[in-house]
């Protein structure tokens, strides 16, 4: 790394492990901003359901890219790269170092990395796709996946058909497994990159999702659920939390076998979280549960990487 060059400090890991936390500890010590790279927080009617940082915690360091977009707004990750940028380009002008943080392994690429120049749709294939989706299910379209390319299929959200739906379009309309096809859009970025990821043991991890989700239907969970019914079949809205709710909503699951899904499904969405990020070799990993005090081990690796 550069010494003159700016940097930019990722905290990632798996969701409920403490980044939040971490990511403010670290921009304060640093006297610096916060870039969010969590999918889930970029809406302003999600809240409870998305671990959004407090008002108590977003005033003690400015964050950016919280709560600026209406769940009706249509975004994608290449949308949020240029966004991030443009973040990282004011915050930047007067610090030389900026934190990130979030869970989106595909944000945080979109950020570090950079998003491929994708095909634009095809509307015939398109079609197609959403009549096999329509007919099959969300199964149809998981087959097709796998068969195509299963290295993405085993790190994709498979409970969303979009993802599943674009990549699929991908592979067809260029020949090659989006895995691929993502991995050629390598950009380089004007500033030097420190990134710290936060694991523990499994089960510890399961422990403190259980704990989460329960906090989160004592906050007012189900309140909120309500109050964004009108927009469920909105992209944002399919995402755990909300979706097993409308579940109950709709009387096909009993309250606590929703809670116990949300439970579940969020479990399963941290593994693949980390199935994304252990693909990389360029990760600071810190075992929180086996260090005395993660915020000044990851201060030392900011420091040692100067």
């Amino acid at each position: 790394m550069q010494a003159n060059r700016k940097k930019l400090v990722v905290v990632l890991g798996p969701t409920a492990i403490g980044k939040t936390a971490l990511a403010i500890d670290i921009a304060k010590h640093l006297n610096t901003e916060i870039v969010s790279s969590d999918s889930r927080q970029f809406y302003k009617e999600l809240n409870i359901g998305v671990a959004r940082p407090s008002v108590d915690e977003l005033k003690i360091v400015k964050h950016h890219l919280i709560a600026n977009l209406s769940v009706e707004d249509y975004y994608n990750v290449s949308m949020y790269e240029q966004d991030a940028l443009k973040c990282l380009d004011t915050i930047f002008v007067t610090k030389d170092i900026a934190v990130c943080v979030g869970g989106s392994g595909l944000y945080i690429d979109a950020l570090c990395r950079g998003i491929a120049d994708l095909p634009d749709p095809n509307p015939e294939l398109r079609k197609k796709l959403r009549e096999d989706y329509e007919k099959g299910g969300i199964e149809e379209i998981r087959f097709q996946l796998k068969f195509s390319d299963p290295e993405y299929y085993n790190e994709v959200d498979l409970a969303n058909p979009i993802r599943i739906l674009r990549a699929l379009e991908v592979c067809y309309m260029t020949g090659k497994p989006f895995s691929v096809v993502r991995k050629q859009a390598q950009k380089q970025r004007p500033f030097d990159i420190i990134k710290i990821g936060m694991c523990m043991e499994r089960e510890l991890l399961n422990n403190r999702i259980n704990k989460r989700v329960d906090v989160m239907v004592n906050m007012g969970l189900l309140h909120e659920v309500e109050t964004v019914c009108l927009y469920r079949n909105y992209t944002a809205l399919n995402t755990v939390g909300y979706k097993e709710i409308f579940e109950y909503m709709d009387g096909n699951v009993t309250l606590q076998q929703a809670i116990e899904n949300i439970k579940t499904n969020t479990r399963r969405y941290a593994k693949r979280q980390m199935t994304w990020f252990r693909r990389y070799d360029d990760i600071n990993w810190i075992e929180t549960d086996k260090c005395v005090s993660v915020r000044d081990h990851a201060l030392q690796i900011i420091e040692n990487s100067k």
